[in-house]
């Protein structure tokens, strides 16, 4: 087998070249045929599947099992906002394998007491305690539990449109299909409409209309619920597999009020938004509010060791001060998983990858997808901020009627998909959407190499379009 080449090479000059040999191929032939009779996959029907093998991956590209270079614009799932193979991150987790692999949680490590400093002197307001979990789903879960346990209460609520991962608590809040399975309608999770103006619940024609009604929509289901039931309101600063809506900084505002006024806990989900992704640490900090808890967790070790965490106020840590903390994790804080964290965190501050993303988005993601708009008749929204973008397609742009419904997939978007990846472009996408998420330390050159595959593979998606 011979390594393929995209169909139109748009890669920049300098991009990484990697010699994927024949007995590579094989091994990644063998390595398929393992997974289709072992592995269980999440989210899937396990027959249906044909999941690509990757063979390689450095900086913003990965390699699959034929040999195929790929930029990736899915950060795998949002999570390598270091891009891949980071040298100083391979060196610290190697480092520390050498020194001390693992320790339980009851002890102090060095990597972990480093680790936690870090996060803390980027948070928000008072938010100085870390308790780290092993990743974001389990971040809610712990997080929800101290606001249980902090105010006595018991219900919690999410939006709609909105993901917070697959453990019980966090599936129930979770706002989109993949909750209904597993839902029983007993985890004291109540769900509410979220801002956004696109596909508006409150009829609304403008943001300053759209802030003011889903405040008062919320205001509502706190008021018909009971506020002295209400322990915590959990939002995505920036929701992100739901669909990157950008709320308004009136509406988070108005949240954070709401909550001071009825003694709710805001608890905000940083765990795909935060360490960069949105071009600011975290993404809470667009709207000037400071939450109770804010729950991390992906771009924290940017996926090279699984890590998550649950940042926590003064005012709940005081809560533990003199009572015991009811839960644990035997790999809480992990000395490899903190030392990827400690040297992620540096490498993104020596490095300006903050900054970096912060500029992509500003200079080159946003002005192109918005011009691009003006073109393809398929594209009925673009959002986002920093490397963080959603592109909304429809089928017809006065109606928008998405190209995919919502909960699945269609032929039309599986054609703008493959030929996504026909021309060297990994995407992220779900429903109708895709999701231009590059790692937050892509350069010019590549996010204009991504963006122009992407406009040709919409010519795709404007075919299907009606009239």
């Amino acid at each position: 087998m011979t390594p393929r080449t995209p169909a139109v090479d748009t890669h920049p000059a300098d991009a990484p070249q990697r010699d994927i040999g024949a007995d590579v191929l094989e091994d990644a032939r063998t390595t398929y045929e393992l997974d289709r009779r072992h592995v269980f996959h999440s989210w899937s029907a396990q027959a249906e599947l044909d999941p690509m093998t990757i063979v390689g991956a450095e900086g913003s590209y990965i390699w699959d099992g034929t040999g195929r270079r790929l930029l990736d614009f899915s950060s795998q799932l949002v999570y390598t906002n270091i891009g891949h193979q980071h040298p100083a991150v391979v060196e610290a987790i190697q480092r520390q394998a050498a020194d001390l692999c693992t320790v339980a949680p009851q002890h102090a490590n060095a990597a972990r007491s480093r680790a936690a400093q870090l996060i803390a002197e980027r948070t928000p307001g008072d938010l100085d305690q870390i308790f780290f979990t092993n990743g974001g789903a389990d971040a809610v879960e712990h997080a929800v539990r101290m606001a249980r346990l902090h105010t006595g209460r018991y219900k919690v609520l999410s939006r709609y449109r909105s993901y917070h991962g697959g453990t019980d608590t966090a599936i129930n809040l979770t706002g989109d299909p993949r909750r209904w399975p597993n839902d029983y309608g007993s985890s004291g999770a109540v769900h509410f409409f979220g801002p956004f103006l696109y596909r508006s619940a409150f009829h609304s024609t403008s943001e300053e209309e759209e802030s003011a009604r889903a405040l008062e929509h919320l205001e509502q289901t706190v008021r018909l619920e009971g506020p002295e039931t209400i322990a915590a309101i959990v939002l995505e600063s920036i929701p992100g597999t739901a669909g990157i809506m950008i709320p308004p900084v009136s509406y988070m505002q108005g949240v954070r009020e709401l909550c001071d006024r009825h003694g709710i806990m805001f608890i905000a989900d940083e765990v795909m938004a935060g360490f960069g992704r949105t071009g600011r640490w975290f993404a809470i900090e667009h709207f000037d509010v400071v939450p109770d808890l804010l729950t991390f967790a992906k771009g924290v070790t940017s996926g090279y060791v699984p890590l998550g965490g649950v940042a926590i106020s003064r005012r709940i840590g005081e809560t533990f001060d003199h009572r015991p903390y009811p839960g644990g994790l035997t790999y809480s804080g992990h000395p490899l998983a903190a030392a990827a964290a400690v040297a992620t965190i540096e490498a993104m501050e020596a490095e300006g990858i903050v900054e970096n993303a912060r500029r992509i988005g500003e200079e080159v993601i946003g002005p192109r997808l918005r011009e691009m708009q003006q073109r393809h008749p398929s594209i009925g929204e673009v959002r986002g901020a920093g490397v963080f973008w959603a592109v909304e397609l429809v089928k017809d742009p006065v109606t928008r009627e998405p190209l995919a419904p919502y909960g699945g997939s269609s032929p039309d978007m599986a054609a703008v998909l493959a030929e996504c990846k026909a021309l060297g472009l990994l995407p992220f996408a779900n429903f109708n959407r895709i999701h231009v998420v590059p790692p937050c330390t892509i350069t010019e050159a590549e996010a204009r190499a991504g963006l122009d595959i992407l406009d040709r593979a919409l010519e795709t998606a404007d075919a299907a379009v009606a009239g």
